[in-house]
Order: structure tokens, then sequence, then C-alpha cells
């Protein structure tokens, strides 16, 4: 198997979440910069400003960079046709299919990763001919599945043909969660929420203060009951949000009750009104650092762990009785 920074061409097997209104051409040549493939994230933009940020993040790094598309985005048309133009290194998808889209991309020699929350979508993306999958458990932040990524990785893995990679997502924040998506078949990860409390992410502070307090059971799925689910920290809009949904509310009321909601917590660090995205492992993530020590530390930590692993079964330390 081999490992995702040997497809990629850098230094970590790690990708950076492409964040909806925060995974800027800045902060995505911060994390190329610092050893992972840095993501823009087109979700918040039109195709003008994707642009621009390409634009951006090429004059800020040379390392590979990829482009992540939401593809209900009503733009998504003309980004298609931009990150063919702009030969963006790995373009990763989520929000559909991209299928109609995969043959430009292909002939301008991207990589195709998207993001699939189930086997079934999966097996369809590999036979329309991407060139991997994100396999995203439930524990992400922001538009989640239902199965964690304990469960999904492996049997994605099992499904999917070997030269397939598979880059588990959701639940991944130090060493030990690492080496456990290794161990489950992955070739790499991709991770949002431990880059949320990075000193180059662009949120609001009051938005990577609410996740240093947040505890282990800080986050809540809304919009199950309209077939879009998301997990956010808990706060006065997710309270208000379950109950409406509890009394019937429609789809359109509730679009409506969370309109502008994600701006709302990283631009203006309104904790209590704004739509705070985040993963369960929100509850250990304890300071800021630089993306580089983020990456550094998982990485050391993923290698200790499999060693200590490997002594102790090797030792018999874990042998049936």
């Amino acid at each position: 198997m081999k490992f995702l920074n040997e497809i990629t061409g850098t230094k970590y097997p790690f990708i950076q979440g492409g964040m909806a209104n925060i995974a800027t051409g800045e902060f995505a040549a911060a994390c190329s910069n610092a050893g992972a493939l840095g993501i823009i994230g087109s979700g918040g933009m039109n195709a003008e400003k994707l642009e621009e940020n390409i634009h951006i993040c090429r004059s800020l790094t040379d390392k590979p960079f990829g482009v992540n598309l939401m593809l209900m985005n009503p733009d998504t048309d003309q980004m298609a046709d931009l990150v063919a133009r702009e030969k963006i290194p790995v373009i990763t998808t989520g929000a559909g299919n991209p299928g109609k889209y995969l043959s430009r991309w292909k002939e301008s020699g991207s990589l195709i990763f998207p993001v699939s929350a189930s086997v079934l979508l999966a097996l369809r993306l590999v036979r329309d001919g991407v060139d991997g999958i994100i396999a995203e458990g439930t524990e992400s932040g922001g538009h989640v599945g239902e199965m964690t990524t304990m469960t999904l990785v492996p049997q994605m893995r099992d499904a999917l043909p070997e030269d397939v990679p598979v880059i588990a997502a959701g639940g991944i924040a130090d060493g030990r969660q690492l080496a456990a998506a290794f161990a489950l078949g992955a070739c790499g990860a991709q991770m949002g929420t431990c880059l949320l409390v990075s000193s180059e992410c662009p949120i609001h502070k009051n938005y990577k203060e609410a996740i240093l307090k947040a505890g282990d059971n800080a986050t809540v799925v809304t919009g199950r009951t309209v077939n879009s689910p998301t997990r956010i920290l808990k706060n006065k809009m997710a309270r208000q949000y379950i109950r409406r949904e509890k009394e019937g509310a429609e789809q359109m009321e509730l679009e409506k009750f969370t309109l502008g909601s994600l701006r709302k917590a990283v631009f203006d660090g309104n904790t209590s009104e704004g739509s705070l995205m985040a993963g369960q492992v929100c509850g250990q993530l304890k300071e800021i650092r630089p993306v580089a020590e983020i990456f550094e530390s998982i990485m050391r930590g993923a290698q200790e762990t499999a060693r200590s692993l490997s002594r102790n079964i090797a030792s018999g330390s874990v042998d049936h009785q």
C-alpha cells in the first residue's frame, strides 16, 4: 500500500479539510508549507472568489495543494471549469457525485478524491473513475453521515480495489488516532477540527476558545429530520434548532433559521447564535499551536504508538491466555 504522501508529493500523509468560509488560499498555503496537502474550500465562494484564492495560494507556496468543491454550490459548473484550467493537483468533492466533471479534470492531470460516508457511494464513484476515496465518519464536524470512522474505513478498504487509496476522516487529532486509521486500512488522514485551533486558522478567536473549552460531549447533530445532518458545538442556536425539529419544522423553515449562522461563527465570533462546526475530537484539544507543530506531533505520535504496539504484540503481552 502506498501512503498518501507518496501519492500527493507531500511530507505527511495528511489532507487539510476543505472547510467552508475557513479554508482560504492563505490557510491552504500554510498547511501545504507545513507538510500536508492544503485545501481551498469553495463552500461560501463563487467562481471569481475561488480563482482569487487559488492565485493567493500559489503566491504563498510552491508545494502541492488542492481545492474542495461542494457540488451543491450553484456556481459548481464554473468552478469545475476553473479548477481544470488551473490544473489543480488534487480535487476533493462533497455533497454530490462529480461524475460529469471527471474526464475534464483527469485531462488536466488532477487527482480526484471525493468524500464518501458510505461504501455503496464509494463503489459507484470508483466505477466512475475517481482516484481515491475520503471515508468520512460521523465523528467529523459539519455535514456528516451515520457510520463511525472505526466501522466505515475497514469496510471501505475491504470493498474497494486494493489500488484505490482510502483516506480516513473524522475523529483524528493525535497520533493514536492516526495509527488506528492506518491499522484500519487507510493510507492517510483528512483533518479539520484539530486545525481550527491552529494559530494560522482564520476563524474568530471566540470560535477557537469555544473549541478549547469544549468537553467530550460538547457536540450535537442537527438536521437529521430534513436529511441534512450537521455536527456542531452545543449552544443556544443548536438548542433552538433541535427544538424546532422536534416540533416538526420543515426544511425551508430550518434553512431560514440557520441562514448566515456559519459566517456569524467564523467572522463575527458569535458563539451563541453562530453555527460552530466541530467534530467530536474537540474535547481533546487544549491549546493553540502552529499547523507545523500539530502535523509533526500527530505523525510522531503515530510512529511512537506503532512501535509500542509492535513491541507489546511481539513480546506476547496481548496473547490470549
